[in-house]
């Protein structure tokens, strides 16, 4: 069952906007570049992101994305406790899925918020 508010997917280098609701940062390492002062954090959820292994097979190839999709969905099999923290979150606000990557249409929070949307 989704949330009651929607997901967003952003990248953390775009400015914290109040509409943004809930911030939480999704990636293993910290953004180059960004101050934690500036980047408007609720939470940063490291456990969340795809493992090292993943991330590092997957080097952000979009030829890749299908197969890191079905994998990082996998992954996320084991996460059910972070999962249902941010479905709870996303009863009484909308949540912004923060990530540091470069492309924005093949990324692991397109993932995440896929998952999150869906039972």
């Amino acid at each position: 069952m989704p949330g009651i508010h929607p997901y967003i997917v952003k990248r953390i280098y775009e400015h914290p906007a109040p509409e943004d609701g809930y911030r939480i940062l999704i990636d293993k390492l910290w953004p180059r570049g960004v101050k934690k002062e500036a980047a408007g954090l609720d939470e940063w959820d490291k456990d969340i992101a795809p493992s090292d292994e993943l991330r590092r097979w997957f080097g952000h190839r979009d030829d890749r994305f299908e197969e890191f999709g079905r994998r990082y969905k996998e992954e996320l099999k084991q996460k059910r406790e972070s999962l249902d923290h941010i479905r709870a979150i996303a009863k009484t606000r909308q949540v912004c899925l923060l990530y540091g990557a470069r492309n924005t249409k093949s990324n692991h929070a397109i993932i995440l918020k896929e998952v999150l949307e869906t039972r």
